[in-house]
């Protein structure tokens, strides 16, 4: 999969297209706003387009995908939306990654389940403007009334003779067409693709050997390195002996290289040689003296209590209704409780790599890269070479979760490639991947609540862990802005004195987005006191939520819930635990059931999930993201953590930071809610919910409440 070069001059040429072409895409004006253009406006205007579709005189559609593609799907939902309105066959759809370039695309980071919920009115818009350009083309060629014609299949048909032209004879004509400014959307009850569980284009490339990742990707001439950097986060190379690394057949170079990572420097040893393999076994023949002085070696233990000490403070205001306060003050029973969520790596299956070239004047950048418009930003500015001269291209990502779009590693291999005169790939093993870094946040929660009469009288949430916030910009003296992730919008409706807050807490130890971010632990914090609060009123847990969640979508989501799992009639000898929680614009609530195992501990029967997430594209996508989601949440709570001791990661592969395995994953039934609402996202919100709904399961089945993750079921 190679990436084209799409600039408005070099379109046809470049993408080695000599025929006409009829070429869409947006403009963007200084205010953000963005109307749909053809070619031939981008060139009289000097407009520079992005999200373009192409057309040739073949009848092929070329899709430019501002986005990563790392699992999610995006691969297929964007053509899936292009092919509705456009009206052409999927197999006639081709998708290619853009390169970094924030003046043709817009944001292009891949994150926050964002591709569909931010683009997708504009896809609309876009292949509907095509449709109509081409209906317009062939209406004139045949010099009918539009009215009378229609496009089915990549053709337009005239319907009163029956007469046809396929999209590719009508081009030409197209081109030199204006936009037309208004469009109608087909209705949703029309649609054809949209809506329909269709195969994925990207499975068919990465079963054959086709699809194109960060580890595929070759150069000519390109070397390989790894680099050997402190285990400690902040310490500095005292020197090193390379002498049996140069013995290492293939080795190269052996020299210092340092790396950004937020605001501090992490500092190594890059390795240079002919191959992955030389370049690994010169780094293992290689011996480093570090310096690690000057900063706190952090051990695990010492984290959580000082967030326990932490708690006892008020902290940073973030949202407050009512006075709960004074209503916890006055009354003569208060629940009290803390919960603990732990540290987490990103353990993508394809570990971090990149290839970078630096020559002077210009820098190009290949891999599994999740934002490569900040990536080109990053490397213009501290490379000093202007962003235009920056090429950042996108190759299939094996997984990325976040750790993805952190900015080091490719300014590593650029500074690695400038250092040898050429270009390089830069690999990181499982092991670099496990012990650097970034990570999630392991984080504490102290939670408060006063009930009057079965009812939720005030509530008063508190968070002490580290502010990602602080890392990305500084902003001391401001709360967490993600300190309500995860909560559901509706409970401020019907709780009438809540409180969030966010209690500072530094640590020397880089953290970074995690799939859903905060919502996956202030979800387990929040959700998990929501049910003890259910439990101190008496109340069933799913009618508790259902008396504070009044709007009318989650009350058909409960609806749902209560239906698929026979929540009303489950059996006496069963835990089950219910848990909803907001993400990304999407509501998902969870049902999981728990039994006791023969030989002790319990093991998850099922878990039933449904999802609201508005309109969508493809129910097989939606359902293929919850499950792993559920996986991923699933190893969080009860399987892995990242430990700390004497400011080193304790855990380096899969043999000590384990996964699970098929014999740990219950069945998971995935239901989706129809409505109309704006689309929400997909790939993220599937995960908080789950930890706290098992958690209440084994509640249920055992009466131990669990508020420290993660545990162990075999011993519960």
């Amino acid at each position: 999969m190679s990436t084209s070069n799409i600039s408005r001059r070099n379109f046809l040429r470049t993408t080695g297209i000599t025929s006409a072409a009829l070429c869409l895409g947006f403009s963007f004006s200084s205010d953000g706003k963005s109307k749909v253009i053809v070619a031939g406006d981008a060139e009289s205007s000097a407009i520079e387009m992005n999200a373009w579709i192409r057309i040739d005189s073949n009848g092929l559609v070329t899709l430019v995908d501002h986005r990563a593609e790392m699992g999610q799907g995006s691969f297929q939902s964007v053509p899936q939306i292009i092919a509705e309105e456009l009206e052409v066959d999927l197999k006639d759809v081709k998708v290619v990654f853009a390169p970094g370039d924030p003046k043709k695309y817009g944001g292009q980071i891949t994150g926050g389940s964002s591709t569909v919920r931010d683009s997708y009115k504009k896809l609309l818009k876009l292949s509907a403007t095509a449709r109509e350009v081409l209906i317009a083309a062939a209406a004139a060629k045949w010099k009918v009334p539009t009215a009378e014609c229609y496009a089915q299949s990549g053709s337009v048909v005239h319907k009163p003779s029956g007469k046809k032209l396929h999209y590719g004879e009508l081009v030409a004509d197209a081109a030199k067409l204006e936009a037309p400014k208004s469009i109608v959307l087909k209705k949703r009850s029309d649609y054809k693709l949209i809506g329909k569980p269709l195969h994925r284009k990207d499975t068919p490339m990465k079963t054959n050997g086709e699809a194109i990742f960060g580890l595929d990707k070759r150069l000519p001439g390109m070397l390989y390195a790894v680099v050997e950097r402190n285990p400690r986060f902040r310490g500095k190379v005292k020197s090193f002996d390379d002498a049996a690394t140069k013995k290492i057949p293939g080795v190269k170079q052996v020299f210092i290289v340092k790396m950004e990572v937020f605001n501090t420097i992490r500092e190594g040893v890059a390795v240079v040689a002919t191959s992955t393999w030389a370049a690994i076994q010169g780094r293992k023949a290689l011996k480093v003296t570090w310096d690690d002085a000057g900063f706190e070696h952090v051990n695990i233990a010492d984290v959580y209590a000082r967030q326990q000490q932490e708690l006892k403070k008020e902290g940073l205001s973030f949202k407050k209704q009512g006075n709960p306060d004074d209503i916890l003050n006055k009354a003569s029973k208060v629940l009290d409780v803390v919960y603990q969520t732990p540290y987490q790596a990103h353990s993508a299956m394809e570990p971090v790599n990149c290839i970078a070239h630096y020559q002077k004047d210009k820098i190009e950048i290949w891999g599994p890269i999740q934002a490569p418009d900040w990536v080109q930003g990053d490397i213009s500015k501290k490379f000093d070479v202007p962003i235009n001269n920056v090429r950042v291209n996108m190759t299939f990502l094996g997984g990325g979760f976040g750790r993805k779009a952190f900015l080091d590693y490719p300014y590593e291999a650029t500074a690695i490639s400038k250092h040898i005169g050429g270009p390089v790939q830069v690999i990181w093993t499982r092991e670099d991947d496990t012990t650097q870094g970034p990570y999630r946040a392991g984080i504490s929660y102290r939670a408060q609540g006063v009930l009057t009469n079965g009812e939720i009288s005030a509530v008063k949430f508190r968070m002490a862990g580290q502010n990602i916030d602080h890392w990305s910009a500084p902003k001391r003296g401001v709360a967490n802005s993600s300190t309500t992730e995860g909560f559901a919008a509706p409970y401020f409706e019907s709780i009438k004195n809540i409180s969030f807050a966010d209690v500072p807490f530094e640590m020397p130890i880089p953290n970074m987005w995690w799939r859903s971010v905060y919502a996956s632990t202030n979800g387990f914090a929040y959700e998990s006191f929501i049910d003890e609060l259910a439990h101190e009123a008496g109340k069933d847990p799913l009618d508790f939520r259902r008396a504070y969640l009044k709007d009318e979508r989650s009350q058909k989501l409960i609806d749902k819930m209560e239906e698929v799992s026979g929540w009303k009639s489950r059996e006496k000898n069963s835990g089950f635990g219910v848990a909803i929680t907001e993400c990304f614009a999407s509501t998902v609530g969870q049902i999981v059931k728990v039994s006791r195992k023969a030989d002790g501990g319990v093991f998850i029967d099922k878990v039933w999930a449904v999802i609201d997430c508005g309109w969508y594209v493809n129910p097989d996508i939606i359902k293929a993201q919850v499950e792993g989601s559920v996986v991923m949440a699933l190893g969080a709570a009860t399987i892995h953590e990242i430990t700390f001791k004497n400011g080193l990661v304790e855990q380096r592969n899969f043999y000590d930071y384990k996964m699970p395995r098929i014999t740990d994953v219950p069945p998971v039934e995935v239901h989706i809610i129809d409505n109309d609402a704006d689309a929400g996202g997909v790939g993220e919100p599937g995960l908080p919910a789950f930890s706290p709904a098992l958690t209440a399961a084994v509640f249920d089945l055992t009466g131990k409440r669990i508020r420290k993750l993660p545990f162990d079921m075999a011993k519960v």
